[in-house]
């Protein structure tokens, strides 16, 4: 049978270090996508492609208005980012809009997926960078987390439901925020240490950005039905597959 659909679902992004350069970051991720989109131009079965970006590619900004919703509209500040080699966001922002430009060019139907920070159980035993970031968050480690600021969360089978709604929604188009929750630094780790008060939870973490109250506004995907699990669900979750594969005792 041919194939009508591809599910490009991240680009690839290295494992960031403090030696990580602009060039080991967005260059990868930009290469990545647009080969899997050549690959997909060559079927001639092809109706539609669906890309998972990032809500990285959205939320990094500097003139962010008191209270603002960031929706499907928005993308983040290239500048912002290169002041504050903020590589992974320059990739996914670089990486999604050469996807556009390449779909416009080559008349490809592309819908984008844009995730805030994905939270829930581990297929592979081997962490994620993100999944790696939460266990480091429950064994009292601030540094990660600290350079995030305030930031949306949602759960792993939203995103994936989301994903398939998407692909087989023919009148869907353009960008889709999907994300349950959004929360500042302190409040995620209040939440957190009050819910599992026998890990070593720090109490606070920095805000590199300073006072933040954006929002992310949703109502496309709400509007097609979508329902976001809550952050119960989504780090208990999380925290029974830590749990499992050894990582948290």
């Amino acid at each position: 049978m041919a194939c009508e659909g591809v599910f490009h679902v991240a680009s690839p992004v290295l494992v960031i270090s403090a030696s990580s350069t602009k060039e080991d970051m967005v260059v990868p991720a930009v290469n990545g996508t647009l080969n899997v989109l050549r690959s997909c131009k060559k079927n001639p079965f092809l109706k539609r492609v669906v890309l998972t970006s990032s809500s990285s590619a959205v939320r990094i900004r500097d003139d962010v208005e008191p209270n603002i919703s960031l929706d499907e509209t928005s993308w983040s500040s290239v500048p912002l980012c290169e002041k504050k080699k903020l590589w992974y966001a320059l990739a996914k922002i670089c990486a999604e809009q050469a996807a556009w430009e390449f779909a416009k060019q080559n008349n490809m139907d592309l819908v984008t997926v844009i995730p805030s920070f994905v939270i829930g159980p581990s297929l592979p035993n081997e962490l994620s960078f993100t999944a790696s970031d939460v266990l480091g968050l429950f064994k009292g480690d601030t540094a990660r987390f600290s350079s995030y600021g305030r930031m949306g969360y949602v759960h792993i089978d939203d995103v994936a439901s989301c994903h398939i709604l998407l692909y087989e929604t023919r009148e869907a188009t353009g960008r889709y925020l999907c994300n349950s929750v959004v929360l500042d630094n302190n409040e995620l780790v209040s939440f957190l240490s009050n819910r599992y008060p026998s890990y070593p939870i720090p109490r606070s973490l920095n805000n590199p950005y300073g006072k933040q109250s954006y929002e992310l506004n949703t109502s496309k995907l709400q509007k097609m039905g979508v329902k976001f699990r809550g952050m119960q669900e989504m780090f208990d979750e999380c925290v029974q597959s830590l749990k499992e594969q050894g990582h948290l005792l």
